[in-house]
């Protein structure tokens, strides 16, 4: 068993690392707040075999709690740590304002400092992360991420303000840094490094370097964060789906929905009805074509025409159904019967006139794939009897 210190665990990047915790075997998970006294503290520390020092403050109401929080509390670990004579690894969460000469970045960087003569002086390994901008589901808008910021606010229909829109930040995703922590549990790459003597009833041991950095980041202006946004907020309305093979897109979907509200995640679809029962679009993008699903009545017929360049894909998922195609240069029919008791798809090449008759006694529902988004413009959809 191994015991694991989250400091800071009610925190944005806490509640994400926790979740990813529970799910490891031979894990015994110690949580510390705010909320917790010295003395928690100090027996929590006793058992840790690594500490996760996530807690600190980056907006407090008060100027000296960035000292209080962020130093001092990283101050009273490691002289607890040290009184111990007990010497886990700490991964502290640092700022890539510790660069910076403001409150914030004065304490995280005089943490640093202590961190760093903590290892000098006991061996102990040490990983400090200065982290940029960092996203994801759970964080907290208006206060310290501005893509939770941006998707809290267009969620709920508000304005979002850029004073800048061509100015770039630096985007880690929460889950991509919750990897790299938890990599660090059982096999950290071993880095050879100098240190002094270390304290009595300690071994010394290959160290890793202190600093480290997440793999992956995203480079990104503030108005592209607010256009992508704004393209995932519109699928609703356009069923249109954006560029998923983006990487910085597919997080920032994932991110989205998580400021939704509980009671809004469905939403309702257009129905196009008509006599012979309705057709509905459900998802449509010009990287992937469209997705849609019809309703047809007793013995409705639909179809009867051909693509030149646009190729489909016929589903059927309830009912019985007989798909015809017939190549335009051939008077040979093809006939496939299909149903949702045995589920396979019926590919439509170019160049064959086809169509889908329902031979059920009640009504057939059918999904449909398209590799071209529908254009009333430039339909490539030529009507001819199979």
């Amino acid at each position: 068993m191994k015991n694991v210190l989250v400091t800071g665990s009610d925190g944005f990047i806490g509640k994400n690392l926790l979740v990813e915790l529970k799910r490891i075997n031979g894990l015994k998970i110690i949580r510390f707040t705010r909320r917790d006294t010295l003395e928690t503290l100090k027996a929590s520390l006793k058992e840790a075999d690594i500490v996760y020092h996530l807690a600190g403050a980056n907006r407090p109401q008060r100027l000296e709690e960035y000292q209080s929080d962020n130093f001092d509390l990283t101050q009273t670990i490691l002289e607890l740590l040290k009184s111990a004579h007990h010497f886990p690894p700490i991964v502290f969460t640092s700022s890539i304002q510790a660069e910076l000469e403001n409150p914030y970045g004065r304490s995280k960087q005089q943490a640093e400092t202590s961190l760093m003569a903590y290892q000098r002086e006991t061996g102990a390994s040490v990983f400090i992360y200065r982290l940029p901008n960092i996203f994801g589901k759970w964080a907290k808008p208006n206060y310290n991420s501005v893509v939770a910021t941006f998707c809290s606010n267009i969620a709920h229909d508000l304005e979002i303000t850029i004073s800048d829109p061509n100015k770039e930040l630096e985007l880690v995703y929460i889950d991509d840094l919750v990897e790299e922590f938890v990599s660090l549990l059982n096999s950290p790459p071993q880095i050879p490094s100098m240190i002094s003597s270390p304290l009595p009833g300690h071994n010394r041991s290959p160290q890793i370097s202190i600093f480290r950095t997440v793999q992956r980041s995203f480079r990104v202006s503030l108005g592209t964060i607010a256009e992508k946004i704004h393209q995932i907020r519109d699928i609703r309305r356009t069923s249109m789906v954006p560029d998923l093979s983006d990487e910085l897109m597919k997080r920032l979907y994932a991110t989205y929905l998580s400021y939704v509200e509980p009671n809004g995640f469905s939403y309702p679809l257009e129905m196009h009805k008509d006599s012979r029962g309705y057709l509905v679009e459900l998802l449509k993008s010009p990287h992937f074509g469209q997705i849609f699903l019809s309703r047809s009545h007793d013995g409705v017929l639909r179809g009867n025409h051909y693509h030149n360049t646009k190729v489909e894909k016929f589903l059927v998922l309830e009912g019985k159904a007989l798909v015809r195609l017939r190549n335009l240069l051939s008077q040979d029919v093809l006939s496939y019967a299909v149903s949702g008791d045995n589920i396979e798809i019926v590919d439509i090449p170019p160049g064959y006139t086809h169509s889908i008759e329902n031979l059920s006694s009640d009504e057939l529902i059918v999904l449909f794939w398209a590799s071209e988004v529908f254009d009333p413009n430039h339909p490539d959809t030529h009507y001819l009897d199979v």
